[in-house]
């Protein structure tokens, strides 16, 4: 099956649970407190069905906080506790950040490389207005598919940690913050 077939598909089945019922929500208990993220599954569909999928996969499940940069953001979903890589198993989703959605304090997005389209499981949330990461004429952005709705005071507390640079990481928590838990919420 092609990879936009798969995609079309994805979206289908998100569209139609959507549409009955509410946004989805998916709870992330961290070894620093509890958040939980609303997704925009209209306005971000491949997006937000691809994190969910990681999410049902249990991918995110002790993971850890790799990337923190007070007053920017706080990057998870590529490595564990021992700074193994954990990899993505799902094929990258095109770029949605023409979607109407901005980087906003409270917003999460999709982690990319250069390429537009590579995002896969890794994510970061905005600590504060991040309007560079937005798309602009000739330029694609970070894609935005949902916004923390509860436990935005933990986002503040991770985002606070003292980090260091150590092997490949610039911006490593010196104390180490792990999702313990990912689970979507009943609706």
């Amino acid at each position: 099956m092609s990879r936009a077939l798969r995609q079309l598909l994805l979206v289908a089945v998100l569209a139609a649970s959507a549409t009955a019922s509410a946004l989805p929500r998916v709870e992330l208990a961290t070894s620093h407190g509890t958040m939980v993220v609303e997704l925009d599954p209209q306005r971000a569909p491949l997006s937000v069905a691809n994190f969910l999928r990681y999410v049902d996969d249990y991918h995110y499940d002790g993971v850890i906080f790799h990337r923190v940069i007070g007053n920017f953001m706080i990057q998870s979903g590529g490595f564990n506790y021992d700074l193994s890589e954990r990899e993505a198993v799902h094929p990258p989703v095109a770029n949605e950040s023409d979607n109407g959605l901005r980087n906003l304090r409270g917003t999460i997005a999709m982690a990319r490389t250069r390429d537009p389209d590579s995002a896969t499981a890794q994510f970061f949330i905005n600590h504060r207005d991040n309007r560079a990461l937005d798309p602009r004429s000739g330029r694609a952005g970070y894609t935005v598919f949902g916004r923390v709705v509860e436990g935005l005071e933990v986002v503040d507390r991770i985002a606070a940690i003292r980090t260091r640079a150590y092997g490949p990481f610039q911006d490593l928590p010196r104390a180490t913050v792990q999702i313990n838990r990912a689970r979507r919420l009943a609706d």
